[in-house]
């Protein structure tokens, strides 16, 4: 299979092109980075672009969309896909947006910003938590990872690396300082560094109540 991932510079955002094989039917997903490098594999691997796949509405994830769409005519869907060559099967992963959903090709897997290399999207941590653990996780774990912002994983290392889902599987103890986080008392559960090199947190208020934030929400 191949897959081309192009990098914006700033938001860090992923857009990639995948294709079953040269000469055939190829998909987008994602748009929010520069679309010149896809373009060229395109070109130089003979695709035909059929559809942009859409992992969730944010703006970096989609600023390219209408460019895509008017030079090749895409269908764009979050949903699943059968074209030559590609299968495409969608895994519906809310929690850092009401619409986000994972694709699934072959032994890889889109995950937009639900599941990174060593973090997680930010959002409430209930669902983000079940998106992870009890979608993304059961994937076989030589699946790779393809994420909606810097570098490439597989669910294997995710599973044993990974400090959220450590804390899910009840491998690693919660952190336990006390913090505020968006202006309220909160106790730290998890801390990890985050694909943009700060931090995110997984915090519990004293509600019970459970969210995943950027560290710059964050006071300890």
């Amino acid at each position: 299979m191949i897959v081309e991932r192009s990098m914006h510079p700033s938001w860090l955002s992923n857009a990639y092109v995948l294709a079953g094989e040269a000469g055939g039917a190829a998909v987008f997903v994602d748009s929010g980075a520069p679309l010149e490098p896809l373009l060229a594999v395109v070109e130089e691997q003979r695709l035909t672009p059929t559809h942009l796949l859409v992992t969730h509405g944010h703006a970096d994830h989609v600023a390219g969309n209408d460019e895509l769409v008017e030079r090749f005519g895409l269908e764009v869907t979050s949903g699943g896909v059968e074209t030559d060559g590609l299968r495409v099967e969608v895994h519906k992963t809310p929690g850092h947006s009401d619409d986000g959903v994972s694709f699934v090709v072959a032994d890889a897997c889109f995950t937009g910003d639900t599941l990174f290399r060593d973090s997680v999207g930010g959002g409430p941590g209930g669902e983000l938590r079940h998106s992870v653990m009890d979608v993304l996780m059961t994937l076989p774990h030589d699946t790779r990872v393809y994420p909606g912002h810097t570098d490439e994983t597989t669910i294997s290392r995710e599973w044993e690396e990974n400090p959220f889902v450590r804390y899910w599987r009840g491998v690693d103890p919660e952190d336990g300082r006390p913090c505020r986080a968006v202006g309220e008392e909160a106790t730290l559960l998890v801390w990890s560094p985050d694909y943009d090199g700060k931090g995110k947190a997984l915090v519990r208020f004293a509600d019970g109540n459970e969210a995943i934030l950027g560290a710059s929400r964050l006071e300890l």
